[in-house]
C-alpha cells in the first residue's frame, strides 16, 4: 500500500470510529461490536457502496475513486468542508505528484510585507506553507520572547522551544491546531519531502504531536485566540487573524489583534519602545 493510500485508509477509519450508528441515523447491525463507531458494512450501506468496495478503499487497494463515491462518503461520515477537501486530496491519483522543488526558498510577498509594515502597533508574523518564518515585526519578537529570524521554523519554535510552552498559556489549544493544519498541508503536498521529514521528526520526538497526529483531526489556518504570559508586561490576550494574498496562497500574514481599550492594547506601545528589531 502506498503512503498516500495508507493515509486515506487511516483517515476513513478515524472518521468511521467517531460516528455511532445512532448518530448516523441507522439501526446498529446485529452481533458483537469490536469498533467504537460504525462498522465497515454499516458505512458501506450508508454511502450506497458494496461492503467489498468500501473494504478495498479502507485497505488502500482501490486505485481510482470517483467524485460520486467521495461525495457519498463525505455525506455518510458527516465531514465538514475542511475534512471533505482533505478526503479529496488523499484520494487523488498517486500519479498527481508533480515535479517539485521542495528545497526552493520561499520569498516574502512584497504586498504582504507592505501590509505588515503598516501594522507595527501589533505583533505580526509572515509564514510560508511549512511554517517557515518569512518576516516578522519587532513586537512579535518581544511578545513571544524569541527573535524568530526569517528562515527559522515557527513550528519548531512551538514544539521544541520551552519558551513557547511557558509564554503561551493556551499552548495545547494552539499547538494541537498547528498539528491539524500540518496534517492538512501534507495531504495537499505529498511531494514535499521537507514537510514530511519535519512531521516525522516531531512525531518521533514529541508525544503530544504523535497523539494529536494519530487522531486525524484536520483544519485549515483559522483565527484563534492566544493568551500570553509576558515576564514584564503580565498576561496578554490576542485574537489571531490571518490574511492571505489571492496570488500567494502559500503565505499567510498572522496578525495579533487586540481590543482597543484592553490592557493588552495599552501595554503594547510600551513593549514596542523596548524592542527595535528589524522587520527582516
Amino acid at each position: 500500500m502506498s503512503r498516500d493510500r495508507a493515509a486515506l485508509g487511516a483517515f476513513l477509519r478515524s472518521r468511521r470510529d467517531r460516528l455511532t450508528p445512532a448518530q448516523a441515523g441507522i439501526e446498529a447491525f446485529p452481533g458483537a461490536r469490536r469498533v467504537p463507531g460504525l462498522r465497515r458494512e454499516e458505512l458501506a450501506v450508508l454511502a450506497g457502496l458494496s461492503p467489498d468496495y468500501y473494504s478495498r478503499l479502507e485497505q488502500g487497494r482501490q486505485a481510482n475513486i470517483s467524485d460520486e463515491v467521495l461525495d457519498a462518503l463525505a455525506r455518510a461520515l458527516r465531514l465538514d468542508e475542511v475534512e471533505q477537501a482533505h478526503l479529496r486530496d488523499l484520494a487523488a491519483p498517486t500519479v498527481r505528484h508533480r515535479a517539485a522543488t521542495p528545497h526552493a526558498v520561499q520569498r516574502a510577498d512584497p504586498g504582504l510585507l507592505r501590509l505588515m509594515r503598516t501594522l507595527d502597533h501589533v505583533p505580526v508574523l509572515l509564514i510560508g506553507h511549512r511554517g517557515e518564518v518569512l518576516a516578522r515585526n519587532a513586537l512579535l519578537t518581544e511578545v513571544l520572547g524569541r527573535p524568530l529570524e526569517p528562515g527559522t521554523s515557527f513550528v519548531r519554535f512551538m514544539f521544541q522551544d520551552s519558551v513557547a510552552r511557558e509564554r503561551i498559556l493556551n499552548w495545547a489549544d494552539f499547538a494541537s491546531a498547528t498539528v491539524a493544519t500540518m496534517r492538512r498541508e501534507t495531504a495537499r503536498r505529498p511531494y514535499d519531502t521537507r514537510l514530511t521529514a519535519l512531521v516525522d521528526e516531531l512525531r518521533a520526538t514529541d508525544g503530544d504531536v504523535a497523539r494529536w497526529w494519530d487522531d486525524h483531526t484536520v483544519r485549515d489556518y483559522a483565527s484563534v485566540n492566544k493568551r500570553i504570559q509576558h515576564p514584564a508586561a503580565g498576561p496578554m490576550a490576542f485574537d489571531i487573524e490571518i490574511v492571505c494574498a489571492p496570488h500567494e496562497p502559500d503565505q499567510r500574514l498572522i496578525v495579533y489583534t487586540t481590543e482597543p481599550s484592553s490592557s493588552t492594547a495599552r501595554v503594547l506601545p510600551i513593549l514596542a519602545s523596548w524592542n527595535t528589531a528589524p522587520h527582516l
